[in-house]
């Protein structure tokens, strides 16, 4: 078997035992699972793109390591924690938004009907901040979050002209985190297990990387 396949499959066995570990709500499966995630599917990145004798693209590598950092410092509880690991998941955007720029996401979304994206974005993105400004104010999370948001939101956008998967995986990531700001803003309580936030944090993740690499293999 080939070695990037075997750390995907064991991305995949981490990624099903961090989702039951939110389920039932076990810190010690969520942490001895949660900080292996990004680093199998960063792992797994490089190594197709050795198989396949091309380069891996840096910025997606760094992305994915600075959301592993991310997932880290928010295994911690406290604002500083969260302040710290909203900030990595920046960064993370950053190397998302350069790299899909750098590749030319913009020329490609000047064109009907992908010019509606960034604008349906653009929208979602003030709606949802104008619903939980005022809990965020008081928690004093507000101008950090509508930084973050902004970010969080251009990597959906932009992810959107590289193929279907990458831009599943970019609005599965909005969705991950506006149902964090939610909880924090405790506007609204999701039905269910709490298993929403890391399935879609998990599979947008996938779709991003995965969605690249095909982009780049075709």
């Amino acid at each position: 078997m080939r070695a990037d396949r075997l750390v995907l499959g064991l991305f995949g066995v981490a990624s099903a035992l961090n989702v039951i570990a939110a389920g039932i709500g076990s810190k010690p499966l969520d942490w001895a699972t949660k900080p292996l995630l990004l680093p199998l599917l960063a792992l797994w990145f490089y190594l197709n793109h050795r198989a396949r004798g091309v380069a891996p693209t840096t910025g997606i590598l760094a992305a994915l390591l600075f959301s592993w950092a991310g997932d880290v410092a928010l295994q911690f509880a406290g604002t500083t924690a969260f302040i710290g690991g909203m900030a990595l998941f920046g960064a993370a955007h950053v190397c998302y938004v350069t790299t899909f720029v750098r590749h030319g996401a913009l020329a490609r979304m000047r064109a009907m009907p992908l010019l509606l994206v960034p604008i349906g974005y653009a929208v979602f993105l003030v709606g949802a901040l104008t619903w939980l400004w005022p809990a965020l104010s008081e928690a004093g999370l507000a101008v950090p979050m509508a930084v973050y948001g902004t970010l969080l939101s251009s990597t959906a956008a932009l992810a959107a002209a590289f193929g279907w998967r990458t831009a599943l995986g970019g609005g599965l990531f909005l969705i991950s985190d506006l149902l964090i700001a939610v909880r924090v803003a405790d506007a609204f309580t999701i039905p269910g297990p709490p298993v929403w936030v890391m399935v879609t944090y998990i599979a947008a993740q996938f779709l991003l990387a995965t969605g690249w690499v095909s982009r780049r293999a075709a």
